[in-house]
């Protein structure tokens, strides 16, 4: 039973999770936040100039805030088509057990990104492949290695031997003396 609602879920529901946010709830969320981020590039790209010098060409803020006005623009119109003028958008869009599989998807690459700047990107890419293989994907271990350390290799010999691109490196890399 939901006690916010005082009447019993469905078992649907019950296996689906509790509702967390709408798409209207979402949709209003995403235009706010694109306003704000419009409204802080158009302010700065007056600062720093958005007008076309002769002989000069455009100055550094003119393309910016170009944009910043484009997307302002859409963002008002999906703030003003999220608005509720209907029922349409009511519909529930995250629940609880959704986010928990969003959470199980974006908390790992949190860290994978955190632990490329102390055990390099290469490294860090073999320990995430192969968790995600082997939690997610249902591999064995053997399979997870060596696809993962398959893929580090490679990238490793494109972009470090073959482009010169240098990565993030961490201490296996200098230990290998890379």
């Amino acid at each position: 039973m939901d006690p916010a609602r005082s009447i019993p879920m469905s078992t649907n529901e019950e296996a689906e999770g509790r509702p967390l946010a709408s798409y209207r709830t979402l949709d209003i969320a995403v235009a706010i936040f694109f306003l704000v981020v419009c409204a802080i590039v158009v302010v700065d790209s007056l600062r720093i100039g958005i007008s076309w010098k002769a002989n000069e060409g455009p100055q550094p803020g003119l393309f910016p805030f170009y944009m910043a006005m484009a997307m302002g623009i859409a963002s008002l119109v999906n703030l003003y088509k999220a608005l509720p003028h209907s029922d349409e958008g009511a519909e529930t869009a995250v629940n609880s057990v959704g986010l928990g599989r969003m959470a199980a998807i974006f908390v790992p690459a949190v860290i994978f990104v955190l632990a490329t700047h102390f055990i390099g990107i290469y490294v860090s890419a073999t320990i995430y492949i192969g968790a995600f293989m082997v939690f997610f994907g249902k591999f064995p271990l053997w399979k997870a290695a060596t696809v993962s350390l398959g893929i580090a290799i490679v990238n490793f010999l494109m972009f470090e031997v073959w482009f010169l691109v240098p990565l993030p490196k961490g201490p296996l890399e200098a230990a290998l003396g890379y």
